[in-house]
């Protein structure tokens, strides 16, 4: 009998076609088939070729009439049930994406599912969809921190680039013993002084602000504290002497300025030398310098920068600038809410307080000073309500602002805990990977 004449007894309302589907065995009627002709088995009595059935199944014997599929035989059962009833039933204890991909393959629509087990699946649909979500945006993340803001300690592949350029194996000794704290007693005091240098840099910047034991030039010019100064500069020069002889050994120059902590170095060490430069220009009678002197005030601010270098010491510090780095959507979604409760209870607190004589609420923008600290619960009290109705809207903004300062500090705090961790693991494995390829 040819595949043609085989074929046609699917025609037939009375004719049965054999499933077996992971060595499970069933006879099913054509008629119940039918009525369901968009599912996989309701489309096999449509085919004319046994191009066109294996396109559905495994496997396919003519004389036995059997269609072979590889699949869970269990989960048939659920199938014939379909069949049946017309509703598929879900299966409790069976993973929500492995039941999808099952019905999806037997051409079963969501929408077949018995309302009993209807709102139990999409419940576990969107939880799933969540944590696929949530994992596939730590993923991303993590994979985005392979910038240089995490890469602080040198990795195996760095080490690589040395080969074959000049003086590869003294370049490489000096490296290693800068970027990698934790690779030898050498390596560790080396950042320990650095560390210590930041900490006297940033004491003497706070001490040389007060005014006790300033000195003055000829001109009435604050020269500062001559012990402080001489303590800051020579902490600059550390720095500086350090950020060079960094870029002098760095396997790749370009990866090196591109680096953010290399960066915030360079721009700790800026100020000191453009001050320098102004203080020399500022002494000269040439008339077009006459706003040196703001200048050299701007620079002097830069030097705030030195505070950050203490990120090159602390994975706690890289961690939370990691974190607020890839947490944009939850900050902004902050600053939103703020944007909105401070605009809405500054008019509320306007229109309750500009009767009030002794209130010092009489315009908006003052109220908008008053809600922003109301709702970032800081409350200078400079300024505050003083009528009824003011005090019971104040109640509201502080009650309003403690919940919407709240709401993303979780998943920020998650975040950081993420970040921190594989920060860590990321060290430690660096650190084994180097050995490793020294030794």
């Amino acid at each position: 009998m040819g595949y043609g004449q085989i074929l046609d007894q699917h025609s037939s309302d009375d004719c049965f076609i054999n499933v077996n589907v992971g060595g499970f065995k069933q006879r099913m009627g054509c008629t119940v088939l039918k009525r369901f002709p968009q599912t996989r088995l309701g489309r096999l009595l449509c085919c004319h070729s046994k191009e066109a059935i294996l396109e559905l199944c495994d496997d396919f014997s003519p004389i036995d009439m059997e269609y072979y599929f590889d699949r869970n035989p269990h989960f048939f059962c659920y199938i014939l049930n379909f069949y049946l009833t017309g509703k598929i039933h879900f299966i409790e204890g069976l993973c929500v994406i492995s039941f999808c991909q099952e019905i999806e393959y037997w051409g079963i629509k969501e929408r077949c599912m018995e309302i009993c087990c209807s709102n139990r699946f999409y419940e576990l649909m969107q939880r799933a969809e969540s944590k696929f979500y949530d994992q596939h945006s730590n993923d991303l993340q993590l994979n985005s921190l392979n910038s240089s803001l995490e890469d602080v300690s040198v990795s195996a592949e760095s080490l690589e680039e040395f080969e074959g350029s000049w003086c590869s194996n003294a370049r490489k000794y000096i490296w290693i013993r800068l970027e990698n704290p934790g690779y030898s007693t050498s390596a560790k005091a080396i950042a320990l002084v650095s560390l210590i240098l930041i900490i006297v840099s940033i004491v003497a910047m706070c001490v040389n602000s007060m005014s006790d034991g300033h000195q003055v030039d000829g001109n009435d010019k604050e020269l500062g504290n001559p012990s402080v100064t001489f303590f800051e500069n020579l902490c600059v020069l550390f720095f500086s002497a350090e950020f060079v002889l960094r870029l002098a050994v760095a396997p790749s120059k370009r990866k090196f300025l591109c680096d953010p902590l290399n960066l915030i170095d360079f721009m700790s060490v800026l100020p000191f030398y453009v001050t320098v430069v102004c203080d020399m220009m500022d002494g000269s009678e040439n008339k077009d310098l006459e706003k040196v002197g703001k200048v050299v005030q701007i620079f002097k601010l830069m030097r705030v920068f030195r505070i950050l270098k203490l990120a090159r010491h602390s994975t706690g510090l890289r961690s939370l600038g990691a974190t607020l780095l890839h947490s944009s959507s939850e900050v902004g979604q902050l600053v939103l809410f703020l944007s909105v409760g401070i605009s809405f209870f500054s008019t509320l607190t306007y229109f309750a307080e500009r009767e009030a004589r002794e209130s010092e609420l009489q315009t908006i923008p003052i109220c908008w000073w008053w809600a922003t600290i109301s709702m970032t619960t800081v409350g200078y009290g400079d300024t505050l309500p003083v009528t009824p109705i003011g005090k019971i809207i104040g109640s509201l903004c502080i009650i309003v602002g403690l919940l919407i300062v709240a709401l993303p500090i979780t998943n920020i705090f998650n975040k950081f805990s993420k970040f921190y961790y594989k920060q860590k693991q990321k060290e430690f494995r660096q650190k084994t990977r180097v050995q490793r390829s020294l030794d």
